[in-house]
């Protein structure tokens, strides 16, 4: 089968699914008021002259992933980084609203954050920095991936129950020294264990300018059984979604005008999974990773997967009998079905990881697009 067929029957096969039938699933009451302008905020970790094939003018915001610690102070790795943020900030040439944000960290990346951001001088050099290579870059602004405060993350890296308010004070500083003039986010884990532990949610969401909530990887390389890593609504089997974090969030208080929720652009391969249920929520193991620009040929017929949707989750999914292998993924439809629901829902914004995974046309930033031109 051609790949453009293939997609085009993925699209409309999983299009079909969403067609309201019968009582709708109780939701996050949609807020009335004004709709703020609807963020869309891609992660990039690709090559430098890549990202000038994407549709850049469909974003508001791109984060230039990773920064790393050096010593207390934010440090860009290599020549080659430092090349890739300058092509970031020329894309103001095309886009002139976009804004580039700088992130620090990311899964693996934030190995000193606990020991350094212990100390007050750690966090007060710490902002220093950031300020001076914001400056320097004509970067807009600093997003903080630090996975994760106060909780257990890649075997072997340090963490401390202090975490939690040595990120306050952390993000305290950053709001001192940056004033307005630059903005202020980081990335939240989407899992509950995080949103209950790891933030003082009170004294940091009114100094920020955004939560990216990181609602994927909610079935993750360590986990053992399959499931839906990045459901818009919870199912009896799956608590982490879409909608748990934001109900979660309401309930602790946090504007839902500061929430950018998470959208996968990329795949998650389990191998050995039983066929019940076809391979939904079975035993198994994290296999790979598949870019969204790789499903035509990776998760398609041709390569023996059958697509499956879930209506509780609102959630595709797909399972290969031959070789008991699982695939859990965002497509257009449940693309669409997240922007709505910011929209309606009054949220900040679309967030993805990321950029280069998707393809550079008929891609999902263009779903995203779409979706928030049709309704705003």
């Amino acid at each position: 089968m051609l790949l453009r067929q293939w997609i085009r029957l993925v699209c409309l096969s999983a299009l079909s699914f969403v067609i309201p039938s019968g009582k709708p699933q109780a939701q996050s009451r949609p807020l009335q008021g004004a709709q703020q302008p609807l963020a869309v905020i891609g992660y990039y970790a690709g090559r430098s002259t890549m990202v000038d094939s994407f549709p850049v003018e469909k974003l508001t915001h791109i984060i230039f992933s990773f920064c790393h610690l050096k010593g207390d102070g934010l440090s860009i790795s290599n020549a080659n980084d430092t090349a890739r943020i300058r092509h970031l900030v020329a894309l103001k040439s095309r886009n002139p609203s976009l804004k580039v944000i700088l992130s620090l960290g990311g899964w693996g990346g934030c190995k000193t954050c606990s020991d350094v951001f212990m100390t007050k001088k750690g966090r007060k050099d710490f902002a220093r920095s950031v300020k001076e290579v914001l400056v320097y870059f004509q970067a807009d602004g600093i997003d903080l991936d630090w996975e994760y405060p106060a909780l257990a993350n890649v075997p072997g890296y340090p963490f401390s129950p202090r975490d939690k308010d040595d990120f306050t004070d952390l993000v305290r500083r950053l709001r001192k020294r940056l004033g307005k003039r630059y903005e202020i986010s980081f990335a939240a884990g989407g899992f509950t264990t995080y949103l209950e532990k790891s933030i003082d949610w009170k004294k940091v969401a009114p100094r920020v300018d955004r939560v990216n909530l990181m609602t994927y990887d909610l079935v993750n390389g360590y986990d053992t059984v399959s499931g839906h890593h990045t459901p818009l609504f919870s199912s009896p089997l799956h608590i982490e979604s879409v909608d748990h974090a934001i109900h979660l969030l309401d309930s602790l208080g946090v504007p839902r005008e500061k929430l950018a929720i998470g959208a996968a652009f990329y795949a998650r391969i389990f191998e050995n999974v039983d066929s019940i249920s076809d391979g939904l929520y079975q035993h198994g193991r994290f296999k790979s990773g598949v870019d969204f620009r790789n499903f035509a040929k990776a998760i398609s017929p041709d390569s023996g997967f059958v697509y499956h949707w879930d209506k509780t989750a609102q959630a595709p999914y797909a399972y290969n009998r031959q070789h008991k292998l699982f695939a859990t993924f965002d497509d257009t439809a449940s693309i669409r079905l997240k922007t709505q629901y910011a929209l309606s829902h009054h949220l900040n914004g679309v967030m993805f990881w990321e950029l280069s995974g998707d393809t550079f046309s008929n891609g999902l930033l263009d779903v995203i697009y779409a979706t928030k031109q049709e309704q705003e």
